[in-house]
């Protein structure tokens, strides 16, 4: 059984289902007011290699992900580039799939989309005022977090001690009863979206709208909540906050990715301007490249996605796709039970991606040492990448297709020959197909353009 670290515990524990053999996720989806960027690309890809091992593992999994399409932050860029908030929402989040689809994120069972669950948040909130848990502040209703005792859980603090070091917002200063209170209903400025509510006209408070999705579309007690490590605190902990609040069961179990840091360390962010846009990296790599270097750090550590760390992940895609291409032909087999064992191991063991890796990379090794096992440890290989860590592995030529792979066969032959004019007019064909060609020490390496 899979073991995570549960960060409301502070300690891995196993992830053990609501209903047997299912599983209900939530991940935190995104705020779409701009480009997505490297931190929103970790998070997506290290919990859709989470998703994928599960159902491989034979789990039903149920997933679900949110889109935050009305918020501060999505009024704020509509005023900036002089459109409809749904017309900024909308853009925003056409470019967010886009890139998903790019880097092989699976889609999300369910897409809640805030708008769409504005009705059942107000009743949330009218619901939490009658409880006592709420109160009216003179720009809409904000929570009460000391009503609800352990508040801070997920961050590992006390309330008096989060209290000490909370930062107010000028605005709120005046509506708010302690720094920690946040708002669950924002009354609406002029030229600003509105719903209607017994406060007046505005809209729900960010907090509120994922406490009450998650559980409308995946139940009380659900089985796992993510996000980044970010979030944890205090988005989650308001999420888990109001849900106690209102007397419902929530997570079962919460697990939080680490953050993105540039080559000195450093956390990547606005405030610093070293935050990388996904479209900008993937027109440069290739989008397993990210995967890559997602799989080869511990998903809570600190993960560097330098131009170093790229070009170490680029060799090793270059040694998997030519590992593909030499054993293409081997006759079929079943996967090497041995190579399976070690990585469901590794990745059962609070989701040891670099240790997982390190089996598939043994693997490739000891079928290049040992030729009569080497059809059933490419078998292990191949369902590894592609099924259980969703990396396909571009060498087959069922995957390039004939015309392609021929070309590039030639074009490796031209260029073991010495035959640079050969080689270039094979270049010009295949990215007049559509491919951007790399020369690496493994052969010519192919994908797609974006």
């Amino acid at each position: 059984m899979l073991t995570l670290f549960d960060t409301a515990l502070g300690r891995p524990c196993p992830l053990e289902p609501r209903d047997a053999g299912r599983l209900g996720i939530y991940l935190c989806g995104p705020t779409v007011s701009g480009e997505p960027h490297l931190g929103h690309g970790r998070v997506t890809v290290t919990w859709d290699i989470l998703r994928r091992y599960l159902a491989w593992s034979g789990l039903d999994v149920r997933f679900v992900s949110n889109v935050t399409d009305i918020e501060d932050k999505v009024i704020a860029r509509a005023a900036e580039e002089h459109r409809p908030v749904e017309e900024v929402a909308a853009r925003y989040e056409a470019l967010w799939w886009q890139v998903m689809d790019e880097l092989g994120v699976l889609r999300p069972d369910a897409t809640p989309h805030a708008t769409e669950f504005v009705g059942q948040m107000v009743a949330a909130v009218a619901e939490l005022l009658d409880r006592g848990h709420a109160y009216e502040g003179g720009d809409g209703v904000y929570f009460s977090t000391s009503s609800v005792p352990g508040y801070g859980l997920l961050a590992h603090q006390d309330l008096a001690t989060l209290r000490a070091g909370a930062r107010v917002e000028a605005s709120e200063e005046a509506a708010k009863r302690s720094p920690l209170d946040f708002v669950l209903w924002k009354l609406a400025k002029p030229g600003e979206p509105w719903w209607p509510s017994p406060w007046g006209r505005g809209r729900p408070g960010w907090h509120t709208e994922c406490v009450v999705m998650s559980l409308g579309l995946l139940g009380e007690g659900f089985d796992l909540h993510l996000g980044g490590l970010d979030l944890a605190f205090p988005h989650h902990e308001n999420e888990r906050a109001q849900a106690l609040a209102l007397g419902r069961a929530f997570a079962r179990h919460w697990a939080h990715n680490g953050l993105v840091v540039d080559e000195r360390g450093e956390k990547m962010s606005k405030s610093v301007g070293n935050i990388t846009s996904l479209p900008d990296l993937l027109r440069s790599y290739d989008p397993r490249a990210l995967r890559l270097v997602v799989l080869g750090a511990r998903y809570r550590s600190p993960m560097d996605v330098s131009p170093q760390a790229l070009a170490h992940a680029r060799g090793a895609l270059e040694n998997l796709d030519s590992f593909a291409r030499e054993t293409r032909d081997l006759p079929p087999a079943e996967p090497d039970p041995g190579t399976l064992a070690g990585f469901r191991q590794h990745m059962d063991d609070d989701f040891d991606t670099p240790g997982a890796l390190a089996v598939i990379f043994g693997a490739v090794r000891a079928a290049r040492a040992d030729r009569a096992r080497a059809p059933a440890l490419a078998a292990a290989v191949r369902t590894c990448c592609q099924d259980a860590l969703g990396l396909p592995l571009r060498g087959a030529e069922e995957a390039l297709g004939k015309e392609v792979a021929d070309l590039v066969a030639r074009r490796d032959a031209a260029r073991r020959r010495r035959d640079w004019a050969e080689a270039d007019s094979i270049r010009a064909r295949l990215v007049a197909l559509g491919y951007v060609v790399e020369d690496t020490p493994a052969g010519t390496s192919l994908h797609r353009q974006h």
